[in-house]
């Protein structure tokens, strides 16, 4: 009996596993960094209606839940919201278009049902956590990616010797290789000007996917099939990670301040 029990935790951990890794985003560390710092720049009535919202969960807790929901097969339709895939150098507008979302799609539909007075409160809940999520995904730069290798995720090298994808070395393993908290990067994050941050709040969101798939070009570059990643790479791009966490965070208070 035991020796069946154990068969089948082993057989549920692997699926779990194998799940996990199919379409990975940012770790849990990168989402909660991004919530940590767009509380800083949430204006006093915004903070008021997310705590409503939220019943005094932070956005940092809650960043995770678009990879929660996951597990669950009633939300499998918002799988595809976690990233978008077409031709460099094109027009989103002038892309096939996936038929199940993108993470355009995804934002805004989100935005919409936030602004739409005739919401329930529990679908402006469900939709605020999952913008949480998805704002802080859509700087991931692979998430922006080519779909023919799935945004990086077929392209398998080592990360300090130990296998790995290009997709996954941007989602966590920089990240947890810095050995850092949520708190910690956050708290780390670089001091900007008004100017600075007013940059960084300009645009729409096609324009931020514009960008984060201009980054993606310069990911694709860095790395090759099986090459061996470690402290060197890390060096090279960990402060481009650390950017776009911080650029998440200032963008999603943004969005969230303009809704609220």
């Amino acid at each position: 009996m035991f020796k069946q029990l154990l068969f089948t935790f082993f057989i549920l951990f692997t699926s779990f596993q194998i799940n996990a890794n199919k379409n990975p985003n940012w770790g849990p560390t990168g989402h909660r960094t991004t919530g940590e710092i767009a509380e800083k720049y949430l204006t006093k009535k915004t903070k008021k209606q997310i705590h409503k919202l939220l019943q005094g969960e932070s956005l940092a807790f809650v960043s995770t839940f678009g990879d929660e929901i996951k597990s669950d097969s009633r939300y499998r339709k918002f799988n595809t919201w976690h990233y978008v895939n077409f031709p460099f150098d094109t027009e989103y507008k002038d892309s096939d278009k996936n038929p199940k979302g993108d993470i355009v799609m995804g934002i805004n539909y989100c935005i919409t049902i936030l602004k739409n007075p005739n919401s329930s409160q529990a679908d402006k809940t469900f939709y605020l956590k999952l913008l949480v999520h998805l704002i802080g995904d859509l700087h991931q730069p692979l998430h922006a990616g080519r779909g023919e290798d799935k945004g990086g995720n077929d392209i398998q090298v080592r990360w300090h010797n130990k296998g790995t994808n290009l997709h996954r070395v941007w989602d966590s393993n920089m990240i947890e290789s810095w050995n850092m908290s949520y708190i910690e990067l956050a708290s780390n994050a670089r001091i900007l000007s008004k100017e600075q941050i007013h940059s960084i709040q300009k645009g729409t969101i096609l324009d931020w996917t514009y960008e984060t798939q201009n980054l993606a070009k310069k990911v694709y570059n860095s790395a090759k099939i099986g090459e061996k990643l470690g402290y060197k790479y890390s060096y090279d791009h960990f402060g481009t990670v650390r950017a776009q966490l911080q650029k998440a965070g200032i963008r999603l208070a943004k969005v969230l301040n303009d809704i609220y």
